[in-house]
C-alpha cells in the first residue's frame, strides 16, 4: 500500500484557491471502496465536504432525468460514456483549461463531459476449466452453443451497456439484437456487477465474463493464486476491446459550479491519475504519470487491438435497456 500513502499525501499537496462552498453532491455511479480516499483527500485540502449517493450508473442517470431541474446534484460521475451522453443536455460547458487537459477522445465534443480515468474491456476466464482452443476470438464468437451455462453476466452494469451501445453504434441494431439473443439463448449466469463476475468464476459458477480490466487485478492483489486470469480478444479491432472512460459532468443547475469544477480538476491533478492508474488499476487519461504494470495488459495494448469508437455517440442509454429487455436478459 506504499503507493497509496504516497498518492493521498501528494494529493494533500496540491495547491488549491480558497473555495466558499461547504458542501458538493455527488451522484456516484463508482463504487465507494474506488472513490472513497480521493474525496476524503480533496476534502481534507479545500474543506469542502462531498455528500454522495452511490448507486448504479444507469440507475443514476435515469434518476437525474427524472429529478430535471429539481436535482439536487452538482456533480454526476458515471462509469461509462454512454451514461454522461445520456444525460449530456442537463451538463454546463467545463471550461477551456479544464477540458484541455485531458485528449479531445476523453471528453464531450461540445466540452460537457470529461473522463476521470480509462479502462479497458477484457475476457475473463477460468484457468481451471477454460482449455486454449476454448478461447473466443472476437465478442460474436459466445453466442456459440458451447458456451452455454458459463457466461456471468451483469445486464444491468454500466459498462455493460455502455459496451451493448457501442456495438449498436458499429454494427447496427439488428446486429447488436442478435447478439443479445444469442448470449440469452445460451443461458448466461445472471450477477449484479463486474466483481460479482469474477468471484462467479473464481467459486466455478461460471467459465467466462467480459468485463473491465481492473477488476480481476483486485483479486489477484488479495490472492495470486485466484483462478481466473483475462486476456484481449485476439483479433485487433474487434468491438469486444473496447476502451471505454469513466467521467463526470457539472449539473447546469448547481449552485456550486466553481467549487464542482475544482473538484474535476482535483480528479485530474496528477497525484489524482497516480492514484487511479496504481490503486484502482485503471489508465490515466491526464497528466505526468509514472507506469504502474499490475498486469500483463496495457494501456498500449488496449490502444492497439481497441476499435474506432466515438465516445460522443454512445449516449442512447435507453435504447440499449429496451434492447437488453426485448432478449429478456432484465
Amino acid at each position: 500500500m506504499k503507493l497509496f500513502r504516497i498518492s493521498l499525501l501528494a494529493l494533500a499537496a496540491v495547491a488549491a484557491t480558497p473555495l466558499t462552498a461547504q458542501q458538493l453532491t455527488l451522484y456516484s455511479g463508482r463504487g465507494e471502496p474506488l472513490i472513497a480516499p480521493i474525496i476524503s483527500a480533496f476534502t481534507a485540502e479545500t474543506g469542502i465536504d462531498v455528500d454522495v449517493r452511490y448507486g448504479g450508473t444507469a440507475e443514476l442517470a435515469v434518476l437525474l432525468q427524472e429529478e430535471g431541474d429539481r436535482s439536487p446534484a452538482d456533480l454526476f460521475w458515471a462509469q461509462d460514456a454512454a451514461a454522461l451522453g445520456a444525460v449530456a443536455d442537463m451538463f454546463m460547458p467545463l471550461p477551456e483549461e479544464t477540458l484541455e487537459r485531458v485528449d479531445a477522445a476523453y471528453r464531450d465534443d461540445e466540452g460537457r463531459w470529461i473522463a476521470t480515468s480509462g479502462r479497458g474491456r477484457v475476457l475473463a476466464f477460468s484457468t481451471e476449466r477454460v482449455s486454449e482452443d476454448e478461447l473466443p476470438a472476437t465478442l460474436s464468437d459466445l453466442v456459440d452453443p458451447k458456451y452455454k451455462g458459463r457466461i456471468a453476466l451483469p445486464p444491468t452494469n454500466g459498462s455493460f451497456l455502455a459496451h451493448v451501445t457501442a456495438l449498436r453504434v458499429t454494427e447496427g441494431e439488428d446486429v447488436a439484437r442478435e447478439w443479445l439473443e444469442g448470449i440469452q439463448a445460451n443461458e448466461p449466469v445472471i450477477v449484479r456487477n463486474n466483481t460479482a463476475a469474477i468471484q462467479a468464476i473464481g467459486d466455478g459458477e461460471a467459465d467466462f465474463a467480459v468485463t473491465n480490466n481492473y477488476y480481476l487485478v483486485r483479486f489477484k492483489r488479495a490472492d495470486e493464486a485466484f483462478p481466473v486470469d483475462q486476456m484481449l480478444f485476439p483479433t485487433e479491432g474487434d468491438i469486444g476491446n473496447l476502451l471505454l472512460v469513466a467521467g463526470m459532468g457539472v449539473l447546469q443547475t448547481s449552485d456550486n459550479s466553481e467549487e464542482a469544477v475544482a473538484f474535476i480538476d482535483y480528479l485530474l491533478s496528477d497525484a489524482a491519475q497516480q492514484f487511479f492508474s496504481g490503486e484502482v488499476a485503471e489508465f490515466p487519461v491526464a497528466g505526468r504519470v509514472i507506469p504502474t504494470r499490475v498486469d500483463a495488459i496495457s494501456l498500449e495494448d488496449v490502444v492497439r487491438m481497441a476499435p474506432e469508437v466515438d465516445l460522443n455517440t454512445i449516449g442512447d442509454l435507453e435504447g440499449t435497456l429496451e434492447l437488453v429487455r426485448e432478449a429478456g436478459l432484465i
